[in-house]
């Protein structure tokens, strides 16, 4: 994949995962103005983050690490990829049944074991409530995502990074109509979750089909493609697991805190933003070409794609970082601060987001680093690393807490992110030149930086002349704007001028 296709097929996803965000902004301004911080949406947020734990078990992480390579090896080897796809399919919706089975009948043991703060107060039976309407939400999104994995690999990303957009649109219409014709809005919040997922199956099993892809529920059957998948799969299972760990380490932390969930729920929703829409966009383009590339023993060309796929990463989100840093209050007033969610909320909730943008390049680096891995099908070295970012985590998150309060949870995180990258960087090494990052990219990385710091003076000092104009309410969200195209237009005609990037390289991937 050249340097262009690359950029292009990160922007398809990008594009689409950008809409997704910002209909999930939507969706969370109307969650914090409706709920609020407190008990409702302390309960949402916990049980809404069983079936996503488990998706990155099953979905997206653990299996489509170990799946993708070997369909995109299949396929491109000219062997029956379909047949291999139909038999993960049907091994995958077995395991997701009992799963979902087990989970229903033992939630309120899911609920103490990661929310156990919640015990002993209404969050709980809120919890277990809402808990057992979400978690099928799991069966159907991680078969979306195996039908979103085989896209990918055969270069189709639109439809899979647009089924994001069903879900958030789904519960924006949920949550106005409930309001708006005086029901629960926390009852139409869940209700509508699983059939949410149904919607995204649905779209991403008709563009396959659209896309010559005959992928059906067949009778299982235990193969040595299967026996190898599954063992390429448990280490990443085990990663996937131990970050989810991470999470319920700091939602732990933060369940014996008032409001504390749901601060760190809004904070993670917004740097989630640039994380989304560049470093898993660039990770799923990323992965079946790295795959391609080393069957086809073109390991120049895995080097190239490893290093623009870098350079893009960090091009996008160290402004971002830089952004979240310098002016978090502002963000977060003008998208959250309504309805129940008061003042004292935006300073808690930008506390975090600050401390989450130092974390931002980090999370966004190890999207790039894990392919390396996983192209080759080697996803016990990043289990091994991921274990000693566990402990970083648990460490930090449980001793400093005693100290600092909640926000040990979001330094912890971060700080568990960097050790995640270094431990990625030195494992990378050994796979030679492909791992190695190219002149071009070390000659821009500074320049980048450079270009993201003096951006960063531009934005605080904008949002110090307007700051008279975010306290009027028909103004805030125009001096909002004001305030990031400002960002935008200084970041890339800085990064221009100084040879960061060159504008034309976007316009020619857009083009595409």
């Amino acid at each position: 994949m050249r340097p262009v296709r690359l950029l292009s097929g990160v922007l398809t996803v990008g594009v689409w995962t950008l809409l997704s965000r910002i209909l999930g902004f939507v969706r969370d301004v109307l969650i914090a103005s409706y709920l609020g911080p407190g008990a409702l949406m302390d309960a949402f947020v916990a049980a809404f983050r069983l079936p996503n734990m488990f998706r990155r078990f099953f979905a997206e992480g653990a299996f489509n690490a170990a799946f993708v390579p070997m369909f995109s090896k299949k396929y491109e080897g000219e062997e029956d990829h379909q047949h291999f796809a139909s038999l993960a399919l049907s091994g995958l919706s077995l395991v997701l049944l009992a799963l979902t089975g087990l989970a229903l009948l033992f939630m309120p043991a899911l609920v103490w074991a990661t929310a156990e703060g919640f015990v002993g107060d209404e969050r709980f039976d809120l919890t277990v409530e809402f808990g057992r309407v979400v978690f099928p939400y799991i069966l159907f999104i991680s078969l979306a995502a195996l039908f979103s994995g085989v896209l990918n690999a055969v270069g189709r990303f639109a439809a899979a990074a647009a089924a994001p957009v069903l879900l958030n649109v789904a519960l924006v219409v949920a949550m106005i109509f409930a309001a708006q014709t005086g029901g629960a809005v926390a009852q139409a919040l869940v209700w509508t979750i699983p059939f949410a997922g149904v919607a995204q199956l649905a779209l991403v099993w008709i563009a396959a089909r659209k896309a010559g892809l005959h992928i059906r529920p067949v009778r299982p059957r235990w193969t040595p493609d299967m026996s190898r998948l599954v063992r390429i799969a448990i280490p990443a299972a085990l990663a996937g697991g131990v970050m989810q760990v991470n999470l319920l380490v700091g939602q732990q932390v933060a369940s014996n805190y008032d409001k504390a969930v749901s601060w760190l729920y809004s904070a993670d929703r917004l740097y989630q933003l640039p994380l989304g829409v560049v470093g898993i966009a660039v990770g799923i383009v990323l992965l079946p070409d790295l795959s391609r590339r080393l069957k086809l023993d073109d390991h120049t060309g895995a080097r190239e794609a490893y290093s623009r796929a870098a350079e893009i990463s960090l091009a996008l989100t160290v402004p971002c970082a830089v952004a979240l840093i310098a002016v978090p209050i502002p963000l977060i007033s003008v998208l959250f601060e309504r309805g129940a969610f008061g003042a004292d909320d935006t300073a808690a909730t930008a506390l975090a987001v600050a401390i989450y943008g130092l974390g931002l390049p980090a999370f966004v680096l190890q999207k790039i680093l894990q392919p390396l891995f996983f192209a080759r099908e080697d996803t016990k070295s990043p289990f091994r690393y991921a274990v000693v970012a566990m402990i970083v985590n648990a460490v930090l998150a449980v001793g400093l807490a005693f100290v600092i309060g909640w926000i040990a949870a979001a330094i912890a995180t971060t700080v568990a992110g960097w050790a995640m990258v270094w431990l990625l960087m030195r494992g990378a090494r050994g796979f030679g030149d492909v791992a190695r990052l190219d002149n071009r990219f070390r000659r821009r990385v500074w320049r980048i930086g450079l270009a993201s710091v003096l951006m960063g003076v531009i934005v605080w000092g904008m949002h110090v002349l307007l700051t008279p104009f975010f306290g009027v309410a028909g103004l805030r969200w125009l001096a909002l704007l004001g305030m990031i195209l400002a960002g935008i237009i200084s970041y890339f005609g800085i990064g221009h001028m100084i040879g960061a990037f060159r504008l034309s390289e976007f316009r020619s991937a857009m083009r595409r």
